[in-house]
């Protein structure tokens, strides 16, 4: 599985995955940071990614 985090998601949640040998990328890895979610998708899908978030707002 690899994985893309959005910058809502913890950066230790990033790392506990990885610790685990999973492939994951973060928005602020990847200059993502405060992009919307459509442009956010559509790097998750150009890369063959599962998108992750934990948007408070979104509750």
């Amino acid at each position: 599985m690899v994985i893309s985090l959005d910058e809502s998601v913890p950066n230790v949640i990033a790392k506990g995955l990885r610790m685990r040998g999973i492939d994951v990328t973060m928005s602020s890895e990847k200059e993502l940071m405060g992009v919307s979610d459509e442009e956010q998708l559509a790097y998750a899908l150009l890369q063959g990614r599962v998108i992750f978030t934990f948007d408070d707002r979104d509750r």
